[in-house]
């Protein structure tokens, strides 16, 4: 079996496994992402699962500006895996249950309450 479909295999029992405990769906916290950017003011920051950066990661912040949906792909969402945050390298959880959201999940980018939070904190 290919490490591909080997590590596909090992996501799909871990989340089924979740799902039958009752498990809550980990979502990235676009708030804390926000507040960390203002306060860290990186060149970028990309967000992604833990373990999974290869097929679930992708760069949300660039120059001082959040990309657009359409400039980035990002699956911020998962029964197993950690939503993280790397501003220049430096890699910090950054996430929130989802029931605890305010309505967040995996096609989720830059809600607007968090670009207010952009806007806001980055202002001197």
């Amino acid at each position: 079996m290919s490490d591909l479909v080997g590590s596909a295999m090992d996501g799909y029992y871990k989340a089924q496994a979740a799902k039958a405990r009752g498990d809550d769906f980990k979502v990235f916290d676009w708030h804390k992402a926000a507040r960390l950017i203002c306060e860290h003011k990186p060149d970028v920051a990309s967000a992604g699962l833990a373990g999974d950066w290869e097929y679930t990661g992708g760069t949300i912040y660039r120059d001082g500006e959040p990309l657009t949906e359409d400039k980035s792909y990002v699956y911020l969402a998962s029964l197993w895996a950690t939503p993280e945050l790397d501003m220049d390298g430096d890699v910090q959880e950054c996430w929130v249950y989802q029931k605890s959201s305010p309505g967040w999940n995996e096609k989720t980018f830059w809600p607007e309450s968090a670009l207010a939070i952009l806007r806001t904190e980055a202002t001197p």
